[in-house]
């Protein structure tokens, strides 16, 4: 399965099957010209499974360059960076070279923001192994590091040259994780297709989830494509993306980026944003609890504590300006609503209905 990204001088794919990283190389020859040095990025416990069948491939095609790093969000960060830095300037990379990253979100993250700085910008190629990221973060060209002040506050807009998806890496995934990319797939039914979402509560079994894994990832990066399409730098309509989000980076912020995952976090965030937009009128009744069932069915939190102090950390947040915030709320499930709101009265709404330490 093949989708095509149409943005203006950016334009890519993103392949999606079962069983395909080995043929990694052949779908970079069809995307670019060959590059003489290819620096891989990825984690521990994604280079056991699956660091050996990528090289291999591209090794056919580049010398290549295999870098390790820890996993975990930790990673994300300055320090990581600038080790990247130094490999690929050790390994003598030049502009015409490739960064490919083989892993989950923050590896992504982290080596999409290392392509769109090093040399001023080289190619970089997104190899997902998370569902999270398969259906998200490899998508869109949205990187970022985190910094002591909170999560993805330096970064860049830098789309990839391709995305690869072999959705037979979600087989190896621990339960959390998989369960933690639910959480964005969740989301894009939330904001955009109520059948779609019907569609993945009907599901009984995380085999069952994971025998329709083409057709789910293709459904959530055919919605992200049509969204960056209209809105490349979030100034709009992509904002809708962050469904969940505002309180989820809240979450992760306060538990240090160690005590929840991503997509726990983001889980958490949909019920806060269904449970204020409710409040609010805005959100059909009866939403919340649609999204708290799902929620739980698939193992994820529903009940977080935060403190004060938490909450007020909200006017760092991305989609703050001046003395508002862009909040993304429902209408129902499968319609989105932006709502501007003052920044305080949202911090006092929050701190109303989000648990307390």
């Amino acid at each position: 399965m093949k989708l095509r990204v149409d943005i203006k001088d950016h334009e890519y794919d993103i392949v999606i099957g079962k069983d395909i990283l080995k043929n990694c190389a052949d779908y970079i020859k069809e995307a670019r010209k060959l590059p003489a040095k290819i620096l891989v990025v990825t984690d521990e416990n994604v280079a056991n499974l699956y660091a050996d069948t990528v090289c291999n491939s591209l090794k056919e095609i580049a010398e290549v360059k295999l870098v390790v790093l820890p996993a975990g969000e930790t990673t994300k960060s300055l320090g990581y960076l600038s080790d990247l830095y130094d490999e690929a300037f050790s390994f003598g990379m030049t502009r015409s070279d490739l960064a490919v990253a083989l892993g989950g979100g923050v590896i992504g993250d982290l080596t999409g923001f290392f392509a769109s700085t090093v040399l001023r910008g080289i190619d970089v190629v997104q190899i997902p192994t998370t569902l999270l990221s398969q259906v998200d973060s490899s998508v869109g060209g949205k990187t970022a590091i985190d910094v002591s002040w909170g999560k993805n506050l330096v970064g860049t807009f830098y789309q990839p040259k391709l995305v690869i998806a072999d959705t037979k890496t979600l087989e190896t995934l621990p339960e959390r994780e998989f369960s933690s990319g639910l959480a964005e797939v969740i989301k894009y039914g939330c904001i955009w297709d109520e059948s779609f979402f019907d569609k993945i509560n009907s599901a009984s079994s995380r085999k069952e989830l994971v025998d329709m894994a083409d057709e789910i990832v293709y459904t959530c990066c055919d919605i992200k494509r049509q969204v960056v399409e209209k809105d490349e730098h979030d100034t709009a309509l992509r904002m809708i993306l962050n469904f969940g989000h505002t309180a989820g980076h809240i979450v992760e912020k306060a538990y240090n980026y160690t005590g929840y995952t991503h997509g726990e976090a983001v889980a958490f965030g949909m019920i806060i944003a269904s449970r204020l937009g409710e409040k609010l009128g805005i959100t059909e009744k009866g939403t919340t609890e649609k999204i708290d069932a799902m929620i739980k069915k698939f193992s994820l939190p529903y009940d977080i504590e935060l403190s004060d102090e938490d909450l007020s950390g909200i006017t760092l947040d991305k989609k703050a300006s001046g003395n508002n915030i862009s909040v993304i709320l429902l209408d129902k499930i499968g319609k989105y609503n932006i709502h501007q709101m003052d920044t305080e009265e949202y911090v006092k709404i929050l701190k109303e209905i989000v648990s307390r330490a």
